[in-house]
């Protein structure tokens, strides 16, 4: 059995080469000619009717809800998908049809809508290959995506890639396929308001055209109701369904994995209609599938490289077209994390955040608050933890900034001079040198340190510095209303200023000891001009004395007689009596 089974496998493969060496003997490059369009060019990207109209096409048994909801696989490990080639005939019918299918483990983190040639893309109205835009954004597999306008360039209908809305339709009804951040897979029809929901954002969106199976069945003729009736290029909207062409599609299994699909054609020559995919996915077990990008060729990629055809191969042959440029693709890639820096809350591993304490989902964005996260200086409510005044942050255990205070930090500090401001309460503590509310007030004259507390302790009553209590050499201005003490400290230092300046204008040039051997030799000659004549003086006297002692008395007496002169004739005996002359004149 087993030989068989590789045997009818090997046959398959040959019967695949046979046909593709048959229809591409001459192949060309392909064009935009062969396009099947669901709408009229000029039209815009599907109906713009209200959901409401969509309702109503929709069976009862939906409960008139117009998308599907599913849970998506998050498998995790290697590898990220895996991808076949198939041949398959088409029942009841001759014709064989190939393809490629992948299976995607996670789609949340491998799966990513992307722009033409990059972001910015639909911006700029570009058009690439798949196999272009695929290289430079690393995909492992890639395919055609959503439609586009063929004259301009211009993206249709919603697009999301990579949490970046890129493009809304705003509200036109075609079916989409898209994952939300909780990694919902979601495919149908949305509103508006369905596709800017913020509580849980599309991270990926699309829009295709018709919705092929829903909960497993084929849901193809309510999609023609509730998307349009249209003439268009190719006719209506009944022939872009029922025409064999390439086409693309996206789906999920019961599992929630992803499934790409593409089929190989040309249209009106190969491939399937819309019918033959729906019921082909239907019977791989799809459960919900839109077709995307349709007509022309529908291109693959592996690896960054064509899968579907070699392109040297091109040649002008209608019946087989090469790759064509196109506007958005679907890119599976290596698991990446949305978004990547995990909303600050955690660390993105093999696409998966790794949270931290208080913090969980997806994206690591939703707090978990319990007491022990909000520790002791807060407590737990609805929407996290509610901080003590001068507390902040997730976990309340961090301060309040620099500059703030109280309940969430919310108030301004009014502290001056580079005082500190209580985190609680607001109040300032003042640095030493300082007073009052704010801290605005300097020292009173005489006073310094914290609180002004300390007296100065300066000669003359005269200030100090407000901050260590160091007297100041100069007076720098009243500062406050202590006159008494500002005007002796000021009076005292403007006469000693004063002196000091006197001083400095008549100093002499000679030393100090010069000074004082000048004055020395000054005195020394002043003393001898004084003692000279003082000396002199008491010789003579001594002389004078020897003098009188060395003279003998001799008595006088008078030759003229009696004429009286002189000293009275006649008189006694030599001696001291009392009629001796008085010598006291000649003494």
């Amino acid at each position: 059995m087993a030989n068989l089974s590789v045997n009818i496998h090997f046959a398959l493969i040959l019967l695949w080469l046979a046909i593709w060496l048959l229809e591409c003997k001459n192949i060309g490059r392909s064009l935009d000619d062969d396009l099947l369009c669901p709408y009229p060019y000029g039209h815009s990207h599907g109906p713009s009717h209200s959901i409401r109209h969509v309702r109503d096409c929709q069976l009862v048994v939906h409960g008139n809800v117009t998308h599907q909801t599913w849970p998506a696989s998050n498998h995790i490990g290697v590898p990220v998908a895996e991808s076949n080639v198939f041949i398959s005939e088409i029942p009841k019918t001759s014709r064989f049809v190939t393809g490629h299918m992948t299976v995607v483990h996670d789609p949340l983190r491998t799966v990513s809508v992307l722009e033409p040639g990059g972001p910015g893309g639909c911006g700029m109205r570009k058009r690439e290959e798949v196999e272009e835009t695929a290289r430079a954004g690393k995909c492992l597999y890639a395919q055609n995506g959503g439609f586009f306008n063929t004259k301009n360039g211009e993206c249709l209908g919603n697009v999301v890639s990579d949490g970046v809305r890129v493009k809304n339709s705003e509200g036109v009804q075609n079916a989409q396929f898209g994952i939300r951040k909780d990694g919902t897979l979601v495919f149908g029809y949305l509103s508006e308001e369905d596709v800017l929901d913020e509580a849980n954002p599309f991270v990926q969106l699309i829009s295709g055209v018709v919705w092929l199976l829903r909960d497993g069945e084929v849901y193809i003729n309510q999609s023609i109701q509730a998307e349009c009736d249209e003439t268009q290029e190719t006719g209506t909207f009944t022939r872009f369904v029922e025409a064999v062409s390439a086409r693309t599609a996206v789906g999920h299994d019961e599992k929630g994995k992803l499934i790409l699909f593409q089929i190989n054609g040309q249209t009106d020559v190969r491939g399937m209609n819309l019918w033959e995919m729906a019921n082909f996915l239907k019977g791989l077990g799809v459960k919900n599938a839109i077709n995307l990008d349709g007509g022309g060729s529908s291109t693959y990629v592996v690896n960054g490289s064509l899968a579907s055809l070699p392109s040297d191969h091109c040649t002008s042959d209608p019946r087989w077209r090469c790759p064509r440029r196109v506007s958005t693709i679907l890119c599976v890639h290596q698991p990446v994390c949305h978004p990547e820096d995990c909303s600050g809350h955690g660390t993105c591993i093999n696409g998966i955040c790794q949270c931290q304490e208080g913090w969980n989902g997806t994206a690591c964005d939703a707090f978990v608050c319990n007491p022990p996260v909000c520790g002791i200086h807060g407590i737990c409510a609805t929407d996290g933890c509610v901080c003590d005044a001068g507390w902040r942050g997730n976990q309340c255990n961090q301060v309040c900034a620099l500059g703030f205070y109280g309940d969430g930090c919310n108030h301004s500090c009014t502290c001056a001079n580079r005082s500190l401001c209580d985190p609680v309460t607001g109040s300032c503590t003042c640095p030493s040198g300082y007073l009052g509310d704010s801290c605005e007030q300097e020292c009173p004259l005489g006073f310094y340190g914290l609180g002004c507390r300390h007296e100065c302790q300066c000669q003359d009553r005269c200030t100090c510095d407000p901050v260590t209590g160091s007297c100041h050499a100069l007076f720098q201005g009243e500062r406050n209303s202590t006159i008494h003490r500002a005007g002796h400290c000021l009076a005292t230092q403007m006469f000693t200023t004063w002196t000091e300046e006197e001083l400095q204008k008549s100093k002499p040039y000679l030393t100090e000891k010069s000074w004082f051997l000048l004055t020395c030799l000054l005195s020394s000659l002043l003393l001898a001009s004084v003692t000279r004549p003082l000396i002199t003086a008491c010789r003579q006297f001594r002389s004078h004395q020897a003098e009188l002692q060395d003279y003998s008395y001799i008595r006088l007496s008078s030759k003229s007689g009696a004429n009286g002169s002189g000293v009275q004739q006649g008189g006694s005996q030599p001696g001291r009596g009392t009629n001796e002359p008085d010598h006291s004149d000649s003494e």
